[in-house]
């Protein structure tokens, strides 16, 4: 028996972008959490309504496992309701006159009694919300019916769990707080779910597989870390938030330890690849991944050392986002406390560390 989902599929919007999806496959068996991660007008979230059976494409197919759920060329398209989908919308889309075990129960009516009774007590149980079974959803916070919703989509036991940016209803705190609480009631369902999102913080925090999509394609597949921490071109860099993308040349490369030029600035990376002598290269550094000392400072285990002028400082909650000229633009991320003990001002002096393995290299294709 087949166990991937699989997609192909293309659809074009009337005066607008199109979206084209070649051989995406995705687990069916076995639970796991697929985040279609980008940025607006990616496509992540026109593939979730194909896959819902919200939005017939102009051709392809989609499998699911054994079962056809689109084939243009035969003219099959199987309606939402036969998908055995479980589907979480944005806004939750709970019935406001409904209490909470109606809505969860709401669509199982063709069930026996008993056994909707059962499934319904299983999913109250599941989620810690036994307590709010009478109540309305006017009655209950942000996360709770976000509960309330998942429960529902869960009940009927589907085949396929899908998510539409599940915690975009949510005010900034609640999210956060929510962001690896539904990481594991996802993983607790043993149900395949795909969740769409444009946060960064979301992706990291609730995917197993991230699927990276820009201008209508699927661009990169992986772990969330692999893939944030090795975009595989300069575009993806920019989507997944790469602080500073600096152009360079290679100088040479001794096993995995690359030399290249930046300006007048050599730094040492860690790459695989290997990557010949003049080969153009983007060099990928995020914030987070740069140490900031006073100068002459003893650098430890960096290989990278840099000396630069501060630029730029903007306050980022209890964070501050730092901008430094070493030739190059770079950017750090500090709490205040070490802002402070630092004393960084704009035209500070102020030296950078960098490890080999933070330096990520994309070289540049040549015409």
């Amino acid at each position: 028996m087949a166990e991937n989902l699989l997609i192909t599929f293309s659809h074009r919007y009337a005066n607008g972008p199109g979206v084209l999806v070649n051989d995406l496959q995705l687990p069916a068996k076995g639970g796991g959490v697929t985040v279609l991660f980008g940025a607006s007008g990616s496509g992540k979230t026109t593939l979730l309504r194909v896959l819902a059976g919200l939005l017939q494409p102009e051709s392809g197919q989609i499998v699911m496992g054994d079962e056809v759920w689109f084939d243009s060329t035969t003219g099959m398209n199987l309606p939402p309701q036969k998908r055995q989908l479980g589907f979480v919308a944005q806004d939750y889309a709970l019935f406001p006159h409904l209490t909470v075990q109606e809505n969860i129960g709401y669509g199982m009516h063709k069930q026996p009694v008993l056994e909707r009774e059962k499934a319904i007590q299983a999913a109250l149980q599941w989620l810690g919300i036994e307590a709010l079974r009478h109540r309305r959803p006017s009655e209950i916070s942000g996360g709770q019916q976000q509960r309330v919703a998942l429960a529902r989509a869960v009940a009927r036991r589907p085949k396929l769990l899908l998510l539409d940016e599940p915690l975009s209803a949510l005010d900034a705190p609640t999210r956060r707080h929510l962001r690896s609480e539904l990481h594991a009631l996802l993983a607790g369902t043993g149900i395949p779910a795909i969740v769409v999102t444009h946060d960064p913080s979301e992706a990291l925090a609730l995917a197993d597989r991230l699927v990276l999509m820009d201008q209508g394609r699927p661009v990169q597949i992986g772990r969330p870390a692999d893939v944030f921490n090795h975009p595989n071109t300069v575009e993806s860099a920019t989507i997944l938030g790469v602080d500073a993308v600096i152009d360079g040349m290679v100088l040479s490369q001794q096993g995995a330890l690359t030399t290249v030029q930046a300006g007048a600035i050599e730094l040492t990376a860690v790459s695989e690849e290997l990557l010949p002598r003049d080969t153009p290269v983007a060099i990928c550094i995020r914030a987070e991944d740069v140490t900031l000392t006073q100068p002459g400072f003893p650098r430890g285990s960096a290989r990278n050392k840099l000396t630069g002028t501060v630029t730029h400082l903007s306050n980022e909650g209890g964070l501050i986002r730092v901008e430094l000229d070493c030739g190059f633009l770079l950017k750090a991320i500090l709490t205040r406390p070490s802002c402070e003990e630092l004393d960084l001002q704009l035209g500070s002096m102020i030296e950078a560390h960098i490890k080999a393995p933070n330096v990520h290299l994309i070289p540049r294709l040549t015409p």
